[in-house]
């Protein structure tokens, strides 16, 4: 008679995400090399016109809303492994958050993140655009409530096993 616990067994070893009882698990990424790796994502906060001439101004009552966000961002990249779970903790060499004007209602947000690990930084890349789209809100929800957070998206991966990626 054919074990079909065994064969369960060998199906669910294939798949890197589940552990034997089929359950979630962390990948083991310890046979894996270290290599530097580089992430890099973009989002887009969109608000009225009025909202993103009081964010150039200066003049948020809540504060200076790109340094807010700036910070926010740094901190989210680091702290990507306690927001997602199956995230391993990197040592994360650097984070840059850009911000750029796009159009009179639309903010793009761009997260930059390095590391010489063994596992990528796409999460730590999008958490960052994530978590500074987020604190535009939180500092301007006051004066726009309509304020939207779109195209959170990765557009570049360098480095590990798989390669490159560059979105079209």
């Amino acid at each position: 008679m054919v074990d079909r616990w065994k064969i369960v067994e060998e199906e669910l070893r294939a798949l890197t995400h589940l552990n034997a009882e089929g359950r979630a698990k962390m990948v083991d990424v310890s046979d894996k090399e270290i290599t530097a790796r580089t992430a890099i994502a973009r989002g887009v906060v969109e608000m009225r016109p009025e909202t993103m001439q009081l964010i150039k101004e200066g003049s948020i009552e809540k504060g200076d809303v790109l340094a807010v966000a700036q910070v926010a961002g740094i901190m989210g990249a680091k702290k990507t492994p306690e927001l997602i779970p199956m995230c391993h903790p990197l040592q994360i060499t650097s984070v840059d958050i850009s911000f750029m004007v796009l159009s009179d209602i639309e903010l793009g947000i761009i997260a930059t993140v390095k590391t010489m690990d063994r596992t990528g930084v796409e999460m730590e890349a999008l958490t960052a655009v994530s978590v500074a789209a987020l604190t535009v809100y939180d500092m301007c929800k006051a004066v726009d409530k309509d304020i939207a957070i779109t195209g959170i998206e990765l557009i570049e991966k360098t480095g590990g096993k798989s390669g490159s990626y560059s979105r079209e």
